[in-house]
This record gives structure tokens, sequence and C-alpha cells, in this order.
């Protein structure tokens, strides 16, 4: 018991509270900007706008400027089911996605909304693994429990990353690297720099799992939702990049599945470079509702 007295005091330093609600703003800020050109090819985007680098909605769900997905409003569903119980569980959280869908989200990912109907016919909160659940809905929306489990040890830390993504992926290529994204931002927030999180989570997750190897000269283009593919993209655009705004541009000018890179990779570089960092072009873009759910829930969560 000794121990937990500075953890909870270093939860409150203003900085580490910044850079939480930097974290959550980048997931947001990303996840809307990348929206836009969604499923399209770097080519496409290079034809349509040069380079895309401001919010413009529009996209295939013809979106509003600023307007996020699922990425940001599945993992404030989420957040809010942990702060209601305190903690990351399974019942809450299948739950808390459950009424997610009912209320009509603007996007659903096919795991997500068999996982979901399956908790509807038998109240189970967890899928049975399979081989095919290997997408990156369980990774993008982790942010709430690497900020509610903070200062926790590691293995908790990723058994509720599992609590969570289990509601709907129950895979061990899933499993990791939604284990290692709320570890790195972790990291972050207690102020480890790009070069630990690559050598100390990028480099052991691919020695664990050889598909999530990559270089920064390959460039990972037209990711689709298989999360090796979201986290090769991801990685290569954090570690081939200096600032919050370059990486974001790397990564969703790549295409695919541009509004969950964009948006873990906004997570991630939130957590490393801070608020100051997102530029203010996008943060006053944003649904200013959206918003401020996600700086009141990136407090709340850390104060957990």
């Amino acid at each position: 018991m000794t121990s937990s007295a500075p953890v909870t005091s270093s939860l409150c330093h203003p900085s580490l509270a910044q850079r939480a609600t930097a974290a959550y703003l980048g997931l947001a800020v990303g996840d809307a900007l990348g929206a836009t050109v969604e499923f399209m090819t770097p080519r496409e985007i290079a034809v349509q706008y040069g380079v895309h680098d401001r919010m413009r909605g529009g996209g295939w769900l013809n979106l509003r400027p600023g307007q996020v997905t699922d990425d940001t409003t599945m993992a404030l569903a989420l957040g809010e089911a942990i702060l209601a119980h305190g903690r990351v569980l399974a019942r809450p959280a299948a739950e808390a996605f459950d009424a997610w869908m009912r209320a009509r989200p603007v996007d659903i990912g096919n795991t997500v909304r068999r996982g979901l109907l399956r908790y509807r016919e038998t109240g189970l909160a967890e899928m049975p693994e399979c081989e095919h659940a290997a997408g990156n809905g369980a990774a993008m929306r982790v942010l709430p429990v690497a900020l509610a489990t903070l200062g926790q040890p590691e293995e908790q830390v990723r058994h509720a990353c599992r609590v969570q993504a289990h509601v709907t992926h129950h895979n061990l290529l899933s499993d990791a690297a939604t284990e290692c994204l709320a570890l790195m931002v972790q990291d972050a927030l207690g102020g480890a720099g790009k070069v630990r999180l690559l050598h100390e989570r990028a480099h052991p997750l691919a020695r664990r799992h050889p598909e999530f190897a990559f270089r920064a000269v390959r460039q990972q283009a037209n990711p689709s939702g298989y999360v090796v593919d979201t986290l090769v993209a991801v990685f290569q655009a954090l570690f081939d990049s200096d600032d919050f705004e370059s990486c974001l541009i790397d990564v969703v000018n790549r295409g695919g599945d541009a509004d969950t890179t964009g948006a873990i990779a906004g997570m991630l570089a939130g957590a490393l470079y801070g608020i100051e960092a997102i530029p203010a072009r996008w943060l006053d873009a944003l649904d200013p509702a959206i918003r401020g759910a996600c700086a009141r829930q990136a407090e709340a969560l850390a104060r957990l």
C-alpha cells in the first residue's frame, strides 16, 4: 500500500494530465482527418487533394468537417463504462458498446457488429477465439484503458486490454497490438521518447510476432483493417517523423483504413508531443462536443 501514494500523486501532475488530454484529442483529430480519405489509394488522394492536410469532411461517409467516426465514439463509450465502474469490466463494456450500436453510429466494423449481436443473443461478453478476428477494432478504442490503468503493473494493463478487446475481437494478433499500444501510450505519458518506444515496445512486439516487423524505408501504403497492416503503417509514420503534424499527414495520406491509422497515430503522437503540438487549425475544426468529451474523459480516467 505504501507504493500507491506516489503513483496517485504523479497522476495529478499537470504535464501528465495535459499529455493524457493530448492523446485523446489526438485520437479524435486523427480520426476526423483520416475519415475523408478512408478507402482511397495514395494515388487517388494525390490526384484529388495533392496532400490531404486539413479537415475537409466528406469521404465515403459524407461527414462534416471535424466529424469523427467509430474510432473515437467507441473509445468514449468504453471510457464512460470504465468511469461508471471504476475499472475495466467485460459486461459493462459490452453494454456500452451495445448502446452505442443502438444509437446508429456513422460506421461500424463487421467484427464489432458480429460480437455485439452475439452479446445481444447470448449475454456472453467474450467472443470465442477466432483467427478471422485480427481486425483493428479493439486497438483503435484502447486509449481509455491505457489512461485508466496508469500506474498498474504491466500484466494488469495487458489483462484489462484483453477484457475490452474480447467483447468483439478475440485474436492473438489483435491482443498483442492492443496491449502494445496501451503500454506505448503509458510510456509516453510517463516521459518516454520515441527511441524508447521503438526499442522497448515496437521491436519486442515484432520479435514475439514477426508479422509486425517493419522498416522505415518500406512504406505500408493503402493499409487495410487487418491489425498488422494498421500497426505497420502507424509505426512507420510515427518513427519516421519528428512532430505530431508530419506524423498524421504521413499516415492518412497512405489511404486505406485512414480513419483508424489516423486515430491510433494521433493518440500516440499526442501522448508523445503534447497538446501544444496538435495544430490549432485541426483542433478548432474538431466537433466541439467531441472535443469537450475527450478532454473531460481524459482527465477523469487519469484520476482513476
